[in-house]
């Protein structure tokens, strides 16, 4: 892992792969950790050329777990293109995965003149958070810490999703419960009209096993291109790297 210095002392972590094509700066989703999702997805040979930067933002993973911090998604935005600065990069694809497509939305728009192609996966693109942003924010902050974290982890075991399972386990409680938050309340403009808006290639990926979905012509309709990763679902990272990784390369 290498490190890079936010403000406070705080340390961002990163994977940095070694390879001449563009760069693919990977960006995790809510309880999840680059370090652990996309290692599968960027040791497939079709990204094996390509420079791949895998972030665990703060609150997760390797990074640092800051109470201080306020964990939300144009926080984490702005500590990830503070990063890109730092590594002097001036043309990357941003690959961004549920709340992490969020982060990549406004990331893309803060640095939009260095973005080669933005990939987002079953992204987060409104208000209102999903199934599990939604049952976070339904403790309070204290309330989460205390023993809804740990219910979490421990549903999450029973219920066989043991992956998430482990990234939640190496995320801060605060972080999890903070980040939800923020998906819960969005912002203005919304995501959704951000990644219309942005002037730049645009792939967004569905796994077979999440459709039908309003979404799949919705995304069409505005000139994005959709596609689809086969015998997968939600965590397509885990459940087919292969043919994610394909996606990703095809997508460039």
């Amino acid at each position: 892992m290498k490190e890079f210095k936010l403000d406070n002392n705080v340390i961002l972590r990163y994977q940095d792969l070694s390879g001449d094509d563009v760069p693919i700066v990977f960006i995790h989703g809510l309880g999840c950790a680059s370090s652990f999702d996309y290692p599968q997805v960027a040791s497939v040979r079709s990204l094996s050329n390509h420079r791949r930067i895998l972030i665990d933002l703060i609150g997760s993973g390797y990074s640092d777990k800051p109470e201080l911090f306020d964990y939300t998604i144009a926080n984490h935005a702005d500590c990830i293109k503070k990063l890109l600065n730092h590594l002097r990069l001036d043309n990357v694809v941003i690959y961004g995965h549920s709340m992490g497509g969020a982060v990549s939305i406004v990331l893309a728009k803060l640095i939009k003149d260095k973005v080669n192609t933005l990939i987002l996966s079953e992204a987060n693109l409104d208000a209102g958070g999903g199934f599990f942003s939604k049952k976070i924010a339904s403790f309070t902050e204290n309330d989460f810490k205390n023993f809804g974290y740990a219910n979490l982890i421990k549903e999450s075991v029973a219920s066989g999703n043991t992956e998430w399972a482990a990234g939640l386990s190496n995320s801060s409680p605060i972080a999890i419960y903070r980040n939800a938050i923020s998906l819960i309340n969005g912002q203005v403009p919304s995501w959704r009209q951000l990644y219309y808006s942005l002037d730049l290639a645009k792939t967004y990926i569905f796994g077979s096993y999440s459709l039908p979905d309003s979404d799949y012509d919705e995304l069409n309709k505005n000139n994005i291109n959709v596609v689809v990763v086969s015998n997968a679902g939600h965590s397509m990272a885990w459940e087919n790297p292969q043919e994610l990784a394909s996606v990703i390369a095809s997508s460039i």
